[in-house]
């Protein structure tokens, strides 16, 4: 087996009687990393100390990574104006969290027969919700219910980045240019002129 140590140092290949016993008097373990390799690859290395360091990388890993979740907002053909406000500034604030917002109108009965009602209100929710989020899902017909999905807009931050960096681009600029032309003066002779510068339904 080919062998080497904690730091990557190469021992060369070794019996396996030899390689415990190199471990033993360096006092950490013998690990097999590679065992399909030829020969195998086994690492010198303090197991215990190795599997707690694999443990908290996995668990940075996971205390670092964002977790997406659905939030949902019900509509019926006839909810009113008010209620529409507040559902739709619930959205507002789930998007703005990073969350995507399912929007659904439920019917009932005869109400199947005005779907076009519940298609105003999705229309008018996808406009209301234009600056903060994307259509994932455009509306369509489950059982008796007609729903959509919204998902944060992945463009916003970088558009309001360039935009912060715009004016910042300018100042330098205009800083750069006065310098410029203070050096110009120093060389020009002292009597020098200056120049002229689904759908469903």
């Amino acid at each position: 087996m080919r062998v080497v140590t904690e730091d990557g140092e190469t021992l060369g290949v070794m019996d396996t009687r030899d390689a415990i016993q190199e471990a033993r008097t360096r006092g950490i373990d013998l690990v097999e990393i590679a065992p399909n390799a030829k020969p195998p690859v086994c690492k010198l290395i303090d197991y215990g100390k190795f599997l707690y360091e694999q443990k908290k990388k996995a668990h940075d890993a996971k205390k670092k990574q964002v977790t997406v979740e659905v939030k949902e907002i019900k509509f019926r053909p006839g909810t009113d104006d008010h209620d529409f406000d507040y559902r739709t500034e619930r959205a507002r604030l789930w998007l703005a969290g990073g969350d995507k917002v399912r929007a659904t109108i439920a019917f009932r009965g005869r109400e199947m027969t005005h779907r076009e009602l519940g298609s105003k209100i999705l229309k008018k929710l996808t406009v209301d919700l234009a600056d903060l989020a994307d259509v994932e899902v455009f509306p369509k017909m489950e059982g008796y219910q007609m729903f959509t999905i919204f998902v944060p807009k992945k463009s916003k931050v970088p558009v309001e980045k360039k935009a912060a960096e715009a004016p910042a681009d300018k100042k330098a600029e205009k800083a750069e240019k006065p310098a410029a032309e203070k050096k110009t003066v120093k060389k020009a002779p002292a009597k020098a002129e200056p120049k002229d510068d689904d759908e469903i339904f």
